[in-house]
């Protein structure tokens, strides 16, 4: 197995990643990055561990020898659920604020190599590599995040009607022994900390846009390739007492960019093709089983903050009031809500060709409601934690002061906390709630799935309209009620 040392000696590649206008010599070893590679290799441990060896590995098809359940195929119901368990476990590492860990995109090439006929389509070579890399990532216990969002530049055109045709990223040039990519796309969340890009779109495209209906994979380091992440919340945080989530968990977001970049045909999976671009997501189980580790974190976050919510009014003295306990019930309403949605994935999942797919009705429903209340669930514990978010001491340093620590002591404890505990609460709750880290998280939430028209499409397209329908016209069938 690929302990954690290992994973962090990986990443000293030579990777080119630039933050406040230099380059990062080092992303182990940058503070914008240092805390949340760690906390990725600490997940890699976990796996590694002897005593989570049933819980988190399955023996490879290929080698017998353990690796990642994140890569396993489900063929049966138990299958998708030790999946989960996996993912449960990697999740709460992270407190769900990891989105975008090792098991995500795992899922979506687990998707393609179950159904490798949708890449046939374009050439059986094409359903070959992306089966031999499949088993590749799998039997290394490797990381691959993904950019499949093009650019905002003008969303008013397609991509090959855009002012330069190397904004996107699509083909350039086609050799005897690959294709050159160049161009850029977003949002490679991870991307800083993973072995390979995988590139593809997932944006409608439309024809004339051939040079970028293409699905790749890239290792971080080729050249060419450029991560230009956003504000790195980690490099802000100058200490884990008052930051305890941005200091650790900051996963990054990135633009990368594809600086005439080569990638071998053994590594295309589909070239300059609208169709299969489009049916990798949607005929193959790849989005489901993405998102389902993804609605498996969203959870392990929902109920850290259930934790946040009861910890602070208990904290407060209100927990025993009815208006909170009223307000705390409607949170763990939907909370409950996701989790039995989550466990319907599973227990209403369908086989189609010896591969059980992840329920989608209830997947898509979930994503589509994810949007419209993670919003309100976060204002509700606004309005239970009040003012307590803001009356806090400036900083940890000032319980380093003997001159004010008597006096913060005294007035900034609560019924049944110390000052210096209940600040470190309250500090964890702002971190998840109201920093730049949990503004970002806030957004990221909202658009998880995509736009929600997108995903509500998704639940439209997957109901079961027939038999609702046909209920319709049975109750019109009915025969008319005579006078006796």
């Amino acid at each position: 197995m690929r302990t954690g040392a290992e994973y962090l000696r990986s990443l000293q590649d030579g990777r080119q990643v630039y933050v406040d206008g230099d380059r990062v010599a080092d992303v182990v070893r940058h503070p914008a990055f240092r805390e949340a590679a760690r906390s990725i290799a600490r997940l890699y441990d976990i796996a590694a561990a002897p005593e989570n060896r049933e819980l988190m590995t399955f023996p490879s098809p290929e080698t017998g020898l353990p690796v990642l359940r994140a890569y396993q195929i489900p063929k049966t119901h138990a299958d998708l659920r030790a999946r989960r368990l996996f993912s449960e476990t990697w999740a709460e590492a992270t407190f769900g604020l990891m989105g975008r860990t090792p098991d995500h995109v795992a899922g979506f090439f687990c998707g393609y190599a179950a159904a490798p006929g949708v890449f046939a389509a374009g050439g059986q070579t094409f359903a070959d590599n992306v089966v031999s890399f499949y088993e590749h990532l799998r039997d290394n216990h490797l990381y691959a995040s993904y950019a499949i969002v093009p650019p905002q530049i003008d969303r008013s055109k397609p991509a090959h009607k855009q002012s330069d045709p190397t904004l996107h990223a699509g083909v350039v040039k086609e050799r005897d022994d690959g294709i050159v990519i160049a161009g850029a796309q977003q949002v490679a969340t991870g991307g800083v900390f993973s072995d390979y890009i995988h590139l593809s779109c997932i944006h409608p495209l439309q024809p004339g846009d051939e040079n970028y209906a293409n699905c790749v994979a890239i290792p971080v380091s080729a050249p060419g390739v450029k991560l230009f992440p956003r504000r790195p919340f980690a490099l802000r945080a100058d200490n884990s007492f008052d930051y305890p989530l941005s200091s650790r968990f900051d996963e990054s977001d990135s633009y990368v960019v594809f600086d005439n970049v080569f990638v071998p045909w053994e590594r295309v999976f589909i070239y300059r093709n609208l169709e299969i671009t489009r049916d990798q997501w949607w005929k193959t189980p790849s989005h489901v089983y993405g998102n389902h580790q993804a609605q498996v974190r969203y959870v392990t976050k929902l109920r850290f903050m259930m934790g946040l919510a009861q910890r602070m009014v208990e904290m407060i003295g209100t927990a025993a009031q009815p208006p909170v306990q009223i307000m705390m019930g409607e949170l763990a309403a939907l909370a409950s809500i996701y989790e039995g949605l989550l466990l319907a994935h599973e227990t209403n999942a369908p086989i189609e060709n010896g591969v059980l797919w992840p329920s989608r009705i209830t997947l898509y429903a979930a994503m589509a409601m994810q949007s419209e209340f993670n919003g309100r669930m976060l204002e509700m514990i606004r309005e239970l934690v009040s003012s307590s978010v803001i009356s806090l001491p400036s900083s940890v340093a000032d319980f380093d002061n003997p001159e004010i620590a008597p006096v913060i002591e005294r007035y900034m404890r609560s019924g049944s906390m110390d000052a210096k505990s209940r600040t470190a609460l309250v500090r964890l709750l702002w971190d998840f709630l109201g920093t730049e880290f949990g503004s970002r998280h806030q957004q990221y939430e909202k658009f998880y799935g995509g736009a929600s028209f997108v995903v509500k499409q998704n639940v439209y397209r997957n109901y079961d309209f027939k038999r609702a329908t046909a209920m319709v016209d049975a109750a019109l069938a009915l025969p008319p009620v005579k006078d006796e």
